[in-house]
């Protein structure tokens, strides 16, 4: 009885044997590969219209939750709590030049004429005009020289770039052919959060010169217009990503892309900020553009380098959903981007044009390198020296040599005649003289 217990029970044996765990392990492994070819490489990508539609949906949502927080921060927080919060410098301010009266933009919008409510949109065919000049020497300097070219590539090739990704090399820029156009301008007057202030109490769209919002610190005038742009605006890229693990290069995969803005519509807004002196602020300018924008893109990309993957979706859509979310986070509202602007007073080094030939020495300095400037502002002074030398010798050679005038003639006539017993008429020929009686 003793010798039944001591004994150990039997193991069950194993339902599967290692052939067939090992049959299932391969076959689970092709299904993950086949799922992840199916719906990752070749998976359908969403119609560019519902893309554009679901983004724009997240960028209002985003943009009233915004909004519906700073309305909620201003109901909590009172008004006088506010101004007291932004402390300014008490100055003495100058008894001689007169401080004008406190301008509001209902006020400037009185004196020049502009009405919010009834103006109609500008066409800004003019401001086109001068950004599509603008844009051509862009473009024209561009291909003078690699300068954007270098910056790009040193750029991509940066302190963000990831480890797995080798040297990217660009192989393609394209900076378009056609030009923005700006039309529907109109002026709205917002606060210093940026809201519209062209909206009355019961929702109707009417401004109130005289209302709080307007006077308080802060508003200012906006100005927004429509922006279109279809053109093809190209930059190609190469790189391999590398697999570095179990150890370094243990795979190396090419890749190609390349990626072209087909068309981009939507707002934007600019406003001023003026400078402001307690605080020792420049006069910033400001611009966004709002939410309901669209951005389309040209994906096109490679993968490998015998059996090549050609625009694969699912590549192309990361890359959409990157470049937007790099847009987003840059210069959409509530977001936006701010330019210190500099002093606009009149200023002898900001003038140009004139015939003075040093001006012109320091012009080509500028323009052509320092050495070559300073030879040629050097050239400049010493031929100035020249002439003043040359016309100084000449005033001291007639200083030296009497002038032949009336009086000097007289003069040598009394000795002519005191030494030849006769009088030189004045005018008269030559050897002639006329004896006078004494």
């Amino acid at each position: 009885m003793a010798a039944a217990t001591d004994t150990c029970p039997m193991k069950p044996e194993p339902t599967l044997s290692f052939t067939q765990g090992l049959i299932v392990g391969q076959i689970s492994v092709v299904l993950l590969l086949a799922a992840f070819i199916r719906f990752f490489i070749f998976g359908e990508a969403p119609s560019p219209e519902v893309t554009a539609s679901i983004r724009a949906a997240e960028r209002r949502s985003r943009t009233l939750a915004h909004r519906q927080s700073i309305l909620t921060l201003r109901s909590t927080t009172p008004t006088t709590a506010r101004s007291s919060q932004q402390p300014t410098l008490n100055k003495k301010k100058s008894s001689i030049l007169r401080s004008p009266p406190t301008l509001t933009i209902g006020s400037i919008l009185n004196k020049t004429y502009y009405n919010v409510d009834s103006h109609q949109p500008e066409s800004l065919d003019w401001f086109n005009v001068l950004i599509a000049q603008t844009i051509a020497q862009f473009r024209s300097d561009a291909q003078q020289d690699d300068a954007i070219l270098t910056s790009l590539t040193k750029a991509l090739n940066g302190t963000s770039r990831p480890s797995f990704l080798n040297e990217i090399k660009v192989t393609e820029l394209t900076l378009g052919e056609d030009f923005p156009i700006f039309s529907n301008c109109r002026i709205i007057p917002v606060d210093e959060d940026g809201l519209s202030l062209n909206t009355g109490p019961n929702g109707e769209k009417r401004f109130d010169a005289n209302s709080s919002r307007a006077k308080r610190e802060g508003s200012r005038l906006q100005a927004r217009m429509d922006v279109d742009l279809s053109d093809m605006i190209t930059l190609a890229l190469e790189t391999k990503i590398l697999l570095n693990y179990p150890k370094r290069l243990t795979a190396v995969l090419p890749v190609a892309l390349a990626v072209s803005v087909v068309r981009f519509s939507g707002t934007l807004s600019i406003s001023f900020i003026p400078s402001n002196p307690s605080q020792s602020t420049p006069t910033m300018m400001t611009f966004s553009f709002l939410d309901d924008y669209r951005l389309d893109f040209s994906v096109r990309s490679l993968v490998g380098s015998r059996s090549r993957l050609q625009d694969v979706p699912k590549i192309a859509q990361l890359v959409e959903s990157r470049l937007h979310r790099w847009f987003d986070e840059r210069a959409v509202e509530p977001r936006f981007q701010e330019i210190a602007l500099p002093s606009l007073w009149p200023r002898k080094k900001n003038t140009r044009g004139g015939d003075d030939p040093l001006e012109a020495a320091s012009t080509a300095s500028s323009s052509m390198g320092k050495g070559k400037g300073r030879e040629i502002a050097k050239d400049v002074r010493e031929e100035a020296f020249k002439e003043f030398q040359a016309e100084a010798a000449a005033g001291q050679r007639r200083e030296l040599s009497p002038p032949d005038s009336l009086r000097y003639r007289r003069a040598r006539g009394r000795d002519d005649a005191s030494s030849t017993g006769g009088f030189s008429m004045p005018g008269s020929l030559p050897g002639m003289t006329l004896d006078l009686p004494t």
